[in-house]
């Protein structure tokens, strides 16, 4: 017989139903996703994009000596370095 489940239009491997193919499209559909967002974190990795290591905004340049003498007093004013370290950077950046 023809018309049993197993041949054709049965109950076989094909006849998943709605669910089946909700879920494959789903999964279909985060693969894609992934995939895109993979190429843009390999675009982004690859040009630098002026970020350090930690994900934060670096300096993508070499620091000028005016800048470089600016940073020695925001750090001094701060505390984070000594008066003696200060001087030894000014006398590092020939000022």
């Amino acid at each position: 017989m023809m018309g049993g489940p197993g041949y054709g239009y049965g109950y076989g491997m094909s006849g998943g139903g709605w669910l089946g193919g909700l879920l494959m499209w789903g999964f279909g559909l985060l693969v894609l996703i992934g995939l895109v967002l993979l190429v843009i974190w390999a675009v982004r990795a690859s040009s630098g994009h002026g970020h350090t290591a930690s994900g934060g905004p670096g300096i993508t340049g070499p620091v000028g000596h005016d800048e470089a003498v600016t940073i020695a007093r925001r750090r001094l004013a701060n505390g984070e370095i000594t008066a003696e370290e200060y001087a030894d950077i000014m006398r590092a950046l020939g000022s």
